[in-house]
């Protein structure tokens, strides 16, 4: 598995317009080969920001790369650089991805 995050300091007068931009946002993620689930986390609120990350589970590293690479990649990213959202985020997301190595999971219990 790869989980695909990133992570955005958005600024705190703001949390409500960030929250509902991605809850009203499509995704495009959905029947896409390796394509497992998909989060929005809300993180610790700092003076200057609340920290948010997206946090996106693929069955491979693989499979993500190719829908970086897809239209519908790009239908998801369509409004990301739109002027009315300046000054939402204190600077441009920052992206990590990681090979997972261990799961453990309620079902291990059984």
């Amino acid at each position: 598995m790869y989980i695909a995050m990133n992570r955005f300091r958005v600024n705190p007068e703001r949390t409500q317009e960030f929250e509902q931009i991605w809850l009203e946002r499509e995704t495009h993620l959905q029947g896409l080969p390796g394509f497992v689930e998909f989060h929005m986390l809300r993180g610790p609120e700092k003076e200057d920001h609340v920290l948010y990350a997206s946090h996106t589970i693929w069955r491979s590293r693989e499979d993500f790369e190719a829908w970086t690479h897809s239209e519908a990649f790009r239908k998801a990213h369509a409004n990301a650089g739109q002027s009315k959202r300046e000054g939402l985020y204190l600077g441009p997301p920052s992206f990590e991805g990681f090979e997972v190595i261990q799961t453990v999971s309620e079902a291990d219990n059984a």
